[in-house]
């Protein structure tokens, strides 16, 4: 830890949903506009809000016989007109990205959303400025834990100690195929529990907003 602030560059990468913003309007609403598009019944609030944080695709064929891909892009229909325009910032991430990028860390998103609507969706809600890259779904990176993310950060990154920051077991995992530090957030449906990891250095926090900079030397 002794100088880590001047001799190393840090990077933060932080989940999207349920980490930075609250987009659970935007996510049921365009989730049960799919199921009613091919005639399926709706589903509870509660047990669509409990998969934010899954792929799409993952989350339609949990519940559907139908080709997930069709549901997914009807999802996308609503949620590209309206359910982006449902998301709001957790309390506190504004003024937390700001602080944090004033001590010169390197922020960043990865995401398990199709990476041009997250683009949008964080343009939408002011904050594009904090972030040196935003990736999520795309033709070359199909989700956190694709090979492609992977050689993408510890190769531009490498000379960088990497943080990952997010509500959901698979950022953890992210955190664990990259052998970095995690710190796991309870703004979303998983608990602390669920959140740990014994591999890496991990610390479970209420919110994005009560992340320390001490706090991130004390994990590298």
């Amino acid at each position: 830890m002794k100088d880590i602030k001047d001799h190393k560059k840090i990077l933060l990468s932080f989940d999207l949903d349920n980490t930075l913003i609250d987009n659970r309007e935007g996510i049921v609403n365009s989730f049960n506009y799919a199921l009613k598009k091919y005639n399926l019944p709706a589903l509870e609030r509660t047990k669509i809000e409990k998969m934010i944080g899954t792929p799409l695709d993952d989350m339609f064929e949990e519940y559907s016989n139908i080709n997930p891909k069709k549901l997914s892009t009807a999802f996308r229909e609503y949620y590209g007109k309206k359910g982006i325009y449902q998301a709001t910032l957790i309390t506190g991430v504004r003024e937390k990205l700001d602080e944090l990028k004033q001590i010169n860390f390197t922020l960043g998103v990865i995401t398990s959303k199709k990476q041009e609507m997250a683009v949008r969706i964080i343009k939408y809600l002011g904050i594009f400025s904090f972030f040196e890259y935003i990736l999520g779904e795309s033709e070359n990176i199909k989700s956190k834990l694709d090979p492609n993310l992977k050689s993408f950060l510890l190769n531009k990154y490498k000379s960088f100690f990497i943080v990952i920051i997010g509500d959901h077991p698979k950022d953890k995992a992210l955190a664990e195929n990259l052998r970095a530090p995690f710190i796991g957030v309870l703004t979303g449906h998983h608990s602390v529990a669920e959140l740990q990891q014994n591999n890496i250095k991990i610390q479970i926090l209420s919110s994005v907003k009560e992340i320390k900079p001490n706090m991130i030397y004390s994990l590298l």
